[in-house]
Parts: structure tokens; C-alpha cells; sequence
């Protein structure tokens, strides 16, 4: 959280701020169910089924806004509900993605200019505005609105009208934007052929500045606003990932000089997070699972370990400097998949290249903390984490609006920007930020410039380039369309081939919100049955299925765009009471339902991905593939082969500047 400001007596609000600075609303196709996203970094886990309806439809997870009333000196005095003054909110979200440029790579990295040239998508239509799904602004004040006059579905693509969204408020008169029904499409029927560049396809994802109005006694008071971002769903919601978008814009303002770093490390605070989410991630990958999880040769949370690791005893020095190598260094071994995390980088292209961003590190910011943490310059205060809010009605009043910024980019990946979940790489800059976490709006009315048929890696980071004031859709335009197209297509492994071997399940894209190996509920039961040998209920726990299985081997992009809502999500479920054996929680895969030509829930596949380049060439794909299959030893069955072009970046090797 940010640095509090001293207490103050003056009871006076002058002005407000809209917290979160950017919220996140998710995509579900359940009609008539949603949920509030996380407004705390460790909320309680939601029972088992909640994020389905009885359909079996994924709910949409709302952004909730409040707005705080702040004194001169700049502190939080109150939430202003009804009770307080009178708010009115106004939010605008658009899908900009046909009208963008194509996803290559990160355009602010040396290799950008080394892959493909990012050129118009849809370029032969002459008429642009066609392609930019735009309802216009809706507006909403008072406690409990919702229905008509209120939805974003006026908006077009190609003469096809598109739901993005709407709004509504709650008991309190706080503001709930909720997006689309994960409705992707392309009305001419055209085919799916990349991960995230699809000519004629949309979807209803989207993004947008939240505004509110404010009247106190009948005078206005000025209100800093804030922005909504709507994303796909998140298949893993109790699991945050090694490098959260909270800790990359963390760093980004520290770097800046807009925040300070912080005057002593905190081991609850900023050391244990970044093993628990190593231990977090045991329930989406399967090479997590065996290095961090329950048993594992570094499952942090083993008796003593933690203690450990908790402990800034001169002795343990040695110990701690280990842990704290065993981490990637960009500029040591960042182009090793050895170090941690196990995590696909921003440059990541198979074959692989030199580049140091084949693989991701954590943040400068994150990196600097293990060091001082390693030297035993730290705050021992593992106790403290039992003590840490659960809820924030839990937390002082003062530390609410911070607390809420954290919340919802806690659960927002920083992983590969390739080009990411939530949001992408343009977030790295400041430029798009007029304080810590708050967009810049760009001036109502402007009209941003034509960067011509092609945007170049230069031209993308310039001054009065796209990296500024932002608009209506300019933060989710950058990613790919239809988003389940990168979502089918970032799972793990794929470093087999005719490249060296190395592991069939790591390192992986975004295991934190797209899963790539689950503990299924059948397992689940087997390990809870305590009639069962315990030989065999082990062998259960251990097992772990392909998260992609019911989505089959054929046409799996068309698959996921018709069934994402029949995914299974990892829920929290109890463990074992009392058993040395298992843990006392698991997370375990609600049951998915079966889609197109998939395998049915309960089959164990764990399949292997092969990326093969050569397959591109549709007459050498079948002996291309065939050869791939045999040189990775796995039974045939088991191998999912052929071109991945999310892989192929890279088509004539990085280019020598």
C-alpha cells in the first residue's frame, strides 16, 4: 500500500478521489449473475461453485467505484455515500481492437524491431470507424439502479451491434460496471488463423475513464477520476502470480521518483508474497506443483522452512542468499528457463533466441527487496500476516483507497507482455499516468492522430505518440482479438521440438489465470476418502489433468471461443484434517462441461505441446509433425504438435542494431 499521510482534525472535504484508480471487470456468459472483484490483496476464498451460475455459466465479475472525500491536507475524511452527498458517475468503455495495429511483440524492447512489422488489422476497411465498438457514455446516480438506459449496447462492429457491458449501483450508491457476455464473433464467418490478430473477428472486452460528480451541500467539489478496464475471466481467482500488475507499476513509480521505496522491508509485507505465489501456482501447473507444492523440494510452507525464511538470524545468511539466486536475473540468466519464476517473457520465441526477455524476472523493485532480505536488512514480522484484513470493511478508513488500487492489480498478471491478460506492455509508462495508478484522460473531444498504415517500435513510444492521455479503448486495444484465441494458445511446455529438452510442462504463459494442469474433483474425492489406501489417495493428489483437455486436439481456438464458460475454474475445497500427508486446503477444478471435440471432464491427459515451425508450411506439416512427435519420446497420444505462431516471432532471427 502507499505511504499514509499523517493524521489530521480537519474534518472539511475540499475534493474526492474515485478508488480503485483502474478497476477490473471480467467477462462471463452467465445472463443474470456477477460478483464484485477483489478489494483486498488476501480476500477470503468464495465457497465452492461461486463463480458459476446453476447453468453452469461463468458469472461476470464486476468493477466496484467509490469515491472518498478528501480534507486540504490531502487525507481521506469519509466515503461519500447519500448520507454524505449526492454522486453521479459516468463511465465510457469501448472496443478499439479491429480499428488497432496488430500484436507482434512489446513494442519498447530492442527485439520489437526484429519481428514483424505491426500493421493495420482489418486494413482494407477505408471507413475505421466501423470497426471501433463505441456505445458512447452512459451515466447512473443514486442506490440500487440498474436496467434500460444504463447499458453499453449501442455500440457496432461492421453493422453488428455488440453488448459491451453496463452499469449499475449498489446499496450505497457506489458504482458497478460490469462488461460483456464473452460474445466473440465475426459476422463474415472468417477463420481464426493467429493467437492474436484475426481479421473480421471482435470481441466484447473493453476500457474506459469512470467519472463522478460530486455535490455537497449543493457545491460542487472537483473528483480525481478513474479507469475500468474489462478483461477475460479469470480461471484461477484465489492465485496471484510471481509478478503481479501491481508490483510492475509499483516499480514503475518508484522508478519515476512518484513513490518512495520503502524505508524497511518487510518480510510479511514484501518477502512472503513472492513464495507464497510460487507455492500458489502449484494448482495450475503440474511443474510448480512438484518443485513448490505440497511436498515439493521448496514447498515454502513445510514446518521450519518458513521459519527460516522468516528469520534475519546471521547464520541463515548463506541460506537466504541461495533462495534469493535461485531467482532470474535478466542480466545474468535471463535467457536460462532455470530461474526463477517458470515463466514465458515479453521476447519469447522458439527456437529460442538470445534475448535476455525469453523468460520473466521479477521487478527491479522486487529484486532489490530479495537482496536487502538475503542481507538480513528486513523487518521480521512473519507473525503479522494472521493479523492481515480479510475484507475491507476490515480495514481503517484511511488506508481503504490504497487498499483498493492493490486489490484489483494484485489479481491483474505482469507476466509476458505477449501480449498479456489484463493489459500489456504500454502500461511500463509513466506517460500514461498523471499520479501513482491513475490514468491520464485524455482532453473530451480530442481526436488522436493517424499513425498511418504501420506503427513503428519508435513511433509507438514517442512523445505525442499513442503512450499518452488515453482514450476510450486505447488500454485493451493493444491485445488480441478475440482474446480466446491467446488464451487457447498460452499453456506450457512447448520447449521440445527440435529445440533441447528441457521440461513438457514448464516454463508456462499464465498459468494464474489460464491454467495449465489441475487437480480434477474426481482426484479431489479420491484423496479425501479416507476408506481409500493411502498409496492411493496420494497417487490422486498428485495427479493433475490437462486444464485445455475438453477443449479436444482439433480447432481449439473455435472451441474456446464457443465454450469458454464451460472451463473449469480452481477453487478453494478443504483438505485433509489432521493428516501429515496432505494439506489442509486444496484447490481443485470445478467440474468443466465437455466442448466440441474434447475429451470428456474426467480423462487424465496431461498432453504434451510441441511447437513446430516447420509445420507452417502446410505440404511439409505432416512429416514436420510426425518427426516433432518422435523426437519428444512421449506415447503419440499424449502430443499435441504443429505450428504455433504465437511462438514464431522471430521469422529471420533478431536483427543486429
Amino acid at each position: 500500500m502507499l505511504p499514509l499521510l499523517p493524521p489530521s482534525n480537519d474534518p472539511k472535504v475540499v475534493r474526492a478521489a474515485v478508488h480503485p484508480a483502474i478497476g477490473i471487470a471480467r467477462v462471463g456468459n452467465s445472463q443474470n449473475e456477477f460478483f464484485i472483484g477483489p478489494e483486498i490483496t488476501d480476500p477470503l476464498p468464495a465457497p465452492a461453485g461461486f463463480y458459476k451460475d446453476s447453468t453452469g455459466a461463468m458469472k461476470r465479475q464486476a468493477a466496484r467505484f467509490r469515491v472518498y472525500g478528501l480534507n486540504a491536507g490531502g487525507q481521506v475524511v469519509c466515503e461519500l455515500t447519500p448520507d454524505v452527498a449526492d454522486v453521479s458517475w459516468t463511465a465510457h468503455i469501448v472496443n478499439a481492437k479491429a480499428a488497432w495495429y496488430q500484436f507482434q511483440l512489446a513494442m519498447d524492447i530492442p527485439e520489437a524491431h526484429s519481428a514483424p512489422p505491426s500493421l493495420l488489422r482489418n486494413s482494407g476497411v477505408q471507413d475505421r470507424s466501423t470497426l471501433r465498438i463505441d456505445p458512447g457514455l452512459r451515466s447512473i446516480a443514486g442506490v440500487n439502479q440498474c436496467g434500460a438506459g444504463f447499458e453499453f449496447d449501442s455500440g457496432m462492429f461492421l453493422n453488428t451491434k455488440v453488448y459491451l457491458g453496463e452499469l449499475r449501483t449498489d446499496d450505497k450508491g457506489r458504482l458497478l460496471v460490469l462488461g460483456g457476455r464473452g460474445v466473440s464473433g465475426s459476422p463474415a464467418n472468417a477463420p481464426l488463423p493467429d493467437f492474436a490478430n484475426n481479421d473480421g473477428w471482435f470481441d466484447d472486452t473493453s476500457d474506459g475513464p469512470v467519472t463522478a460528480a460530486v455535490h455537497i451541500n449543493g457545491q460542487a467539489i472537483p473528483v480525481d477520476p478513474a479507469w475500468v478496464v474489462v478483461a477475460p475471466p479469470n480461471y484461477g481467482p484465489n492465485i496471484r502470480s510471481a509478478r503481479t500488475m501491481y508490483d510492475l507499476m509499483f516499480d514503475n513509480f518508484v522508478r519515476e521518483g512518484w513513490l518512495p521505496f520503502p524505508e524497511k522491508v518487510s518480510f510479511a509485507r514484501h518477502i512472503y508474497p513472492m513464495f507464497r505465489r510460487l507455492v500458489e501456482l502449484q494448482w495450475v501447473n503440474r511443474g510448480f506443483a512438484v518443485q513448490f507444492g505440497w511436498g515439493g523440494r521448496s514447498h515454502f510452507y513445510e514446518p521450519g522452512f518458513m521459519e527460516k525464511l522468516a528469520s534475519p538470524d546471521p547464520a541463515l545468511e548463506e541460506f537466504r542468499r541461495q533462495v534469493a539466486n535461485a531467482f532470474r536475473r535478466q542480466d545474468r540468466d535471463g535467457v536460462s528457463p532455470i530461474g526463477w519464476p517458470w515463466i514465458y517473457g515479453d521476447s519469447v520465441a522458439l527456437p529460442a533466441t538470445d534475448s535476455p526477455r525469453q523468460f520473466t524476472a521479477l521487478t527491479e523493485s522486487q529484486l532489490r527487496m530479495l537482496d536487502l532480505w538475503a542481507d538480513g536488512q528486513f523487518e521480521a514480522d512473519f507473525d503479522s500476516i494472521a493479523a492481515e484484513p480479510r475484507s475491507l470493511d476490515d480495514v481503517p478508513l484511511a488506508e481503504q483507497p490504497s487498499a483498493l488500487d492493490e486489490a484489483a492489480l494484485t489479481f491483474c498478471l505482469a507476466d509476458a507482455f505477449h501480449p498479456g491478460c489484463e493489459m500489456t506492455w504500454v502500461v511500463r509508462h509513466t506517460s500514461m499516468f498523471r499520479t501513482p495508478f491513475r490514468v491520464r484522460h485524455s482532453v473530451p473531444g480530442s481526436v488522436e492522430p493517424s499513425y498511418g498504415s504501420q506503427l513503428t517500435p519508435e513511433t509507438a513510444v514517442s512523445l505525442g505518440g499513442p503512450l499518452g492521455p488515453q482514450r476510450a479503448g486505447t488500454v485493451t486495444r493493444w491485445q488480441a482479438v478475440p482474446w480466446q484465441a491467446d488464451a487457447a494458445s498460452c499453456r506450457y511446455g512447448y520447449y521440445l521440438g527440435y529445440g533441447p529438452k528441457y521440461d513438457p510442462f514448464l516454463p508456462a504463459f499464465w498459468p494464474a489465470r489460464v491454467p495449465n494442469q489441475v487437480l480434477t474433483e474426481e482426484d479431489y474425492e479420491k484423496a479425501m476418502d479416507a476408506s481409500l489406501p493411502k498409496d492411493e489417495r496420494l497417487k490422486a493428489f498428485h495427479s493433475r489433468a490437462n486444464w485445455f483437455r475438453t477443449l479436444g486436439d482439433k480447432d481449439v481456438v473455435q472451441a474456446m471461443v464457443a465454450g469458454f464458460g464451460k472451463m473449469g475454474v480452481v477453487e478453494m475445497r478443504p483438505g485433509a484434517e489432521n493428516d501429515p500427508d496432505l494439506p489442509s486446503a486444496m484447490q481443485v477444478e470445478s467440474k468443466p462441461g465437455l466442448i466440441g471435440n474434447g475429451r470428456p471432464p474426467g480423462a487424465h491427459v496431461a498432453s504434451v505441446l510441441v511447437h513446430v515451425p516447420e509445420a507452417a508450411n502446410e505440404a511439409a506439416a505432416p512429416g514436420a509433425i510426425a518427426q516433432a512427435i518422435a523426437h519428444v519420446g512421449h506415447p503419440a497420444e499424449r502430443v499435441l504438435a504443429g505450428f504455433v505462431s504465437k511462438l514464431h516471432r522471430f521469422p529471420k532471427g533478431l536483427l543486429k542494431r
